[in-house]
């Protein structure tokens, strides 16, 4: 690492927030470009820092970004937290007004008017073009949470029952072929059968919509990484304000991909999961069977 700071590209949830708090613990200097729409306002709280600096600007300003990374003397960055997909398709008056503060400006018309796909993978990847082409390398998001990368095993007291054990390895496969095609994530299965299948609604309206469908019965939850993940960005998260919807759900066992998915606040978070009765195991895709024993 060189001694311009790091930028950090921060969307929603607490993966910014511990991204830019391990950056600073490291005598790192932090630009933050923090998303209206989306990002914490405690965000604000960690730029009173003198080693983070906090710039707000909307979803579709492109162009602001790079010129705020420019003008910092950024040269490496992260993207951190996920943007929501949904409300780009929002339709209610008080999101739309909101929305107008977002609209793309010039330099990301033209980046969406060049993409042959506009699905994650692709609008990332072009971002990351265009930051490139200003001498902005984008780091891998975990470089700073390594030691919060899900291990494999069995990671609570409780190992997979046999009924979960089965739909585990019913799931796997098709919740990989899925985030293959960037569809989501995340699928939630009950006897062996695929209950729902996560879209833009994200990891806790899944689950909770599959609840719904399945009537209160017993729910085992995958989530994996994509098979060609690139650990730039939307990297899978999971952390402690799912476990209430878990417990509410009726979730009983949680399947997710070894090395390639931060648990955040993990300690904690395996200790309320074994208070719950919750199973989680982290899986790797090469030895598929090893995982999942009794």
């Amino acid at each position: 690492m060189n001694s311009a700071p790091l930028g950090v590209i921060a969307g929603n949830g607490r993966f910014p927030l511990l991204v830019v708090e391990a950056a600073a613990k490291k005598g790192l200097r932090v630009v933050v470009a923090a998303i209206r729409e989306e990002t914490s306002p405690e965000i604000d709280r960690l730029g009173q820092s003198g080693s983070v600096t906090v710039h707000w600007q909307g979803l579709g300003q492109l162009g602001r970004l790079i010129r705020t990374f420019r003008e910092e003397g950024v040269r490496e960055a992260v993207m951190a937290g996920q943007v929501k997909h949904n409300k780009i398709f929002a339709r209610h008056p008080s999101v739309a007004r909101k929305m107008l503060r977002a609209l793309p400006d010039l330099r990301m018309l033209k980046l969406l008017a060049s993409l042959p796909r506009r699905d994650t993978a692709g609008l990332i990847g072009g971002i990351i073009a265009e930051l490139e082409k200003e001498g902005i390398q984008l780091r891998d998001s975990t470089f700073l949470l390594e030691e919060w990368l899900a291990p494999p095993g069995c990671l609570t007291r409780r190992a997979l029952q046999k009924e979960e054990r089965r739909d585990v390895e019913f799931g796997w496969p098709i919740a990989r072929r899925l985030a293959q095609h960037d569809v989501g994530q995340t699928i939630v299965v009950k006897d062996q059968a695929v209950v729902a299948v996560e879209a833009m609604e994200g990891t806790d309206e899944t689950v909770r919509r599959a609840a719904r469908l399945a009537g209160g019965q017993k729910l085992t939850v995958i989530k994996v990484a994509r098979p060609d993940q690139d650990m730039r960005f939307d990297v899978p998260v999971i952390g402690l304000k799912t476990l209430p919807v878990f417990s509410e759900c009726n979730v009983t066992a949680l399947a997710i991909e070894a090395g390639k998915t931060l648990i955040l606040d993990r300690k904690e978070f395996v200790e309320l999961a074994d208070k719950q009765g919750l199973c989680v195991v982290a899986k790797t895709c090469e030895e598929p069977e090893s995982l999942l024993s009794e």
